[in-house]
């Protein structure tokens, strides 16, 4: 299998594991994603427009996990701040009563 189709293939199950917010296989697959473009840029020079389109597509699937982490961190951030501020309402309440 050539470094392109590791690629491809790395792409598509990155592209699977955001749809289930598996972040752990997110992960692998990012530093097999990173490996794999490593080592077409380091191989003989292979067809520069093959290339381009599958970094092009490899750059709106990172967008993609991109939005996804952003959107999971603010999610997280709200409900720390409910949490905090029914921590701040329950002690608000024991001082009156």
């Amino acid at each position: 299998m050539s470094q392109l189709q590791r690629i491809q293939e790395t792409r598509d199950a990155l592209i699977d594991a955001l749809a289930e917010r598996n972040w752990e296989a997110i992960g692998e697959l990012d530093l097999a994603c990173r490996q794999s473009v490593e080592s077409v840029l380091d191989e003989a020079p292979v067809d520069e427009a093959v290339l381009r389109e599958n970094l092009e597509g490899l750059l709106v699937v990172y967008r993609m996990l991109l939005e996804a982490a952003t959107g999971e961190r603010q999610q997280l951030v709200d409900q720390m701040s409910q949490i905090n501020q029914a921590k701040n309402a329950s002690k608000v309440y024991h001082l009156f009563f």
